[in-house]
């Protein structure tokens, strides 16, 4: 019986994945940063209606970069990680619901609803990530992570078809309508697809034990939080191990993260056709799923840590490949490679997290995460835009992201992943159990 509970507590956190991933593909990369240009943004001109999407992605990810420490260590004190997910799932599906009213020139409500839906998504994996050291155990963590991302391709990736196909066929067989109403109602299936599927994590999840220090008791939650904050700051020098990593993966992800934001305009760039880049945008999703499951399966056999060096090594390959990129045929292939590698790196790396942090402050150290995440996003673009900028061109900026797989992969072997997990069991072992 007790296997059975697992087993469904684990398919309900996976699909929670199922359900907000579409908000990554519809409202982050394919439909709403076109229909921001073109639609909410086509009363200013194209290079501001651009910086102000720029502006105002840079800000929400800011925003939860600033806030989730500090809510992820409110969450472990108070012992409410599900609580803090559905707030902020909420804010997420109402914003995205809302964007519905968008309409010609109204680029200021799309770039605030914007803000709070992804503020609501970016705050809610957070603490969906918390979850994940609670649900899976030590030997099947990779798995589990591994599953969440596969899930999330093909759910995110399945709404993304339907979506594109009500806007490119919706005016066909509905002549005479609106020609945004499609596109707006992409946006409110983003929200009802994120609400549905989040259901089962709250029903079948329960919440963490609370476990806090024995003289935190009774004390502000606000308080104890920046105390908590302030402490680990402090003592890093005893989590080495983990505090390590996460500068690995700040340098990886930048390299990661400025492939996936701008393949499609570099693509665009040397003249690859729109209908080759959304295709391969789709097909990126499909294909990402059963490698995000094949590199959890991998993790087994050779150990995490040398799964992300594959990862690592393919996506050197890939940035170098991009140079002589040229046909439609290439972009394909690249998009193909990045498939294999996408949902397998980004996996491994938070179930690796989630292995060597105390379970206790396990939404604290997700919020970590996700701040060196969210800042993984700076370093990565900026080179690029530079290196294009001096050059001309933007072949020599794709080539240039090597050096962050690079120094990813030096980094990463001066963590010692036995040494952290013992080093979170002793942190776990200083604390009380509250009930």
């Amino acid at each position: 019986m007790e296997d059975k509970t697992k087993k469904k507590a684990i398919w309900a956190w996976t699909m929670y994945d199922w359900g907000n991933s579409a908000f990554a593909t519809t409202i982050m990369a394919a439909v709403l940063p076109v229909y921001y240009s073109s639609v909410a943004g086509s009363t200013l001109a194209p290079n501001v209606a651009t910086a102000r999407w720029g502006f105002t992605t840079s800000f929400s990810a800011l925003l939860v970069a600033v806030l989730a420490p500090i809510l992820g260590s409110v969450a472990d004190f108070k012992g409410n990680k599900k609580k803090f997910l559905g707030f902020f799932m909420g804010i997420g599906v109402t914003a995205t619901a809302f964007l519905y009213f968008v309409k010609t020139g109204d680029w200021l409500l799309a770039s605030i609803l914007y803000i709070f839906g992804n503020m609501g998504f970016s705050g809610s994996l957070v603490f969906y990530d918390a979850l994940l050291p609670h649900v899976a155990s030590e030997d099947e963590i990779d798995q589990v992570s591994s599953k969440g991302f596969a899930m999330g391709y093909i759910g995110g990736g399945l709404l993304l078809a339907i979506n594109v196909v009500m806007i490119m066929f919706g005016e066909k067989i509905f002549p005479g309508i609106d020609p945004t109403l499609m596109s707006r109602l992409s946006f409110v299936s983003v929200a009802i697809w994120w609400l549905v599927f989040s259901l089962p994590l709250f029903r079948h999840i329960k919440e963490p034990t609370r476990r806090i220090e024995k003289d935190e008791e009774g004390l502000n939650p606000i308080k104890v939080s920046l105390q908590r904050l302030g402490k680990t700051f402090k003592e890093i020098r005893n989590y080495r191990d983990l505090f390590t990593f996460l500068v690995a993966f700040f340098l990886y992800a930048n390299g990661i993260g400025t492939i996936i934001t701008m393949s499609t305009i570099y693509g665009k760039e040397i003249g690859i056709g729109t209908t080759t880049l959304i295709g391969t945008l789709l097909m990126v999703q499909f294909v990402a799923a059963p490698f995000a499951i094949a590199f959890g399966a991998l993790a087994k056999k050779i150990g995490t840590k040398k799964s992300i060096y594959l990862s690592l090594v393919i996506y050197t390959l890939i940035a170098i490949g991009g140079y002589f990129l040229s046909e439609a045929w290439h972009f394909w292939a690249l998009g193909f490679a990045v498939a294999m590698v996408q949902g397998g790196s980004q996996a491994l790396s938070r179930s690796l997290i989630g292995r060597m942090m105390p379970k206790s402050k396990s939404a604290e150290f997700y919020g970590f995460f996700s701040v060196f995440e969210k800042f993984s996003s700076i370093a990565g673009p900026f080179l690029f835009g530079l290196v294009s900028t001096l050059m001309g061109e933007s072949r020599l900026s794709i080539v240039s992201l090597i050096i962050f797989f690079i120094l990813g992969m030096i980094v990463l072997s001066k963590v010692n992943v036995e040494r952290g997990i013992q080093t979170a069991k002793e942190e776990d072992e200083r604390m009380i159990t509250v009930s």
